[in-house]
């Protein structure tokens, strides 16, 4: 993902879970209430990494290995 440097990453991350809530709560309320925290979709915390130039393959082979119980 791509976003403007001058963009507080906690302000973006805050924005697409804003977004993507009421789009779906909008979309789909019966099935959503099944899945929200007391009223909240997502949780309030979020993960974000660098991979700098790593090819796509690396990093989807990397998140699918994090299935699995070592």
């Amino acid at each position: 993902m791509h976003y403007p440097p001058k963009v507080a990453l906690s302000r973006l991350v805050g924005s697409l879970k804003g977004i993507s809530s009421r789009r779906l709560r909008q979309e789909f309320p019966a099935h959503i209430r099944k899945y929200l925290w007391g009223d909240h979709f997502w949780s309030p915390s979020y993960f974000a990494a660098s991979c700098g130039g790593v090819p796509l393959e690396i990093i989807k082979e990397y998140i699918e290995n994090q299935k699995r119980p070592g």
